[in-house]
């Protein structure tokens, strides 16, 4: 890919990841959007990878926690850290599961135009009911291993493009009653796992390929996403200290919109 191309796309990646937007929603529509090839899968992952890199230095000290939770655990003992990573096992267990039978469906039949469009608009009203309806009592420390099941559940739905993995578990977060900005940050924890995973096995792949400048337009677009993403993240914390969803509802239906248009301008499917 030209590096302008990758820029663009690492862009795009770190400022929507951790927005609830639906990153892949926009990785999917912007290379042919722009009449540009598709990055494939080694570009797509290494943008992840960069922004893993982003919440792992935001959130340094509940990743701390969690790795002292991890050999409390392995010690036999339990408390806050080693709740919090059970937490974030249980709400990783099912998308990992079901996304492993799932995949080849979900690129053959849902990567289409339509269905990014329905599902941003969709889960966009989803996310502002339970925003509105949702209480504001519960912080993260109050998360239990059902609560957690059900967000991991909710998070299941994420493998649609255009739902947003960030957007459904911040949406089952205030169905719980989690804080705004607490939602956020289980939200954010429950990347880790998951890019980690994806992020090795194209490691892996580009490895056993030899490709050295696909290596390098890796590494570029890793590090963009992990400049964009941490802005995105520090920006949209800020924000859900002092207010609600409304704006990333009202970018979700916009562009929702602004999708269907297109498709009814005779868009190819993906």
């Amino acid at each position: 890919m030209l590096l302008h191309h990758i820029l663009v796309l690492a862009v795009i990646q770190g400022l929507t990841e951790f927005l609830p937007i639906s990153s892949s929603g926009h990785l999917v529509i912007a290379a042919p959007a722009m009449g540009w090839p598709d990055q494939g899968l080694a570009v797509d992952v290494a943008v992840h990878v960069g922004s893993l890199l982003a919440v792992l230095l935001y959130f340094w000290r509940d990743v701390g926690q969690m790795a002292i939770g991890v050999g409390r655990l392995a010690a036999g003992r339990g408390g806050p850290p080693s709740r919090l990573v059970v937490n974030v096992a249980i709400a990783t267990l099912p998308i990992l599961a079901v996304g492993f039978f799932a995949k080849p469906y979900v690129e053959t039949y849902l990567r289409d135009v339509t269905v990014i469009a329905w599902a941003t608009i969709g889960f966009g009203l989803l996310l502002w009911v339970a925003d509105r309806l949702g209480m504001t009592i519960r912080r993260m420390e109050h998360v239990g291993w059902a609560s957690a099941l059900a967000i991991g559940l909710m998070q299941v739905l994420a493998l649609i493009p255009g739902a947003s993995r960030s957007g459904v578990t911040m949406t089952a977060g205030r169905m719980l009653g989690m804080e705004r900005s607490e939602a956020a940050r289980f939200s954010m924890l429950l990347s880790i796992p998951t890019i980690l995973g994806a992020g090795a096995l194209a490691g892996w792949d580009v490895y056993e390929a030899g490709d050295l400048r696909l290596g390098l337009d890796m590494a570029i677009a890793a590090g963009f996403s992990f400049v964009s993403a941490f802005l995105a993240i520090v920006a949209m914390m800020a924000w859900l200290k002092r207010a609600g969803f409304a704006p990333f509802v009202i970018y979700r239906l916009i562009l929702g919109a602004a999708l269907l248009v297109w498709v009814g301008n005779g868009a190819a499917p993906l």
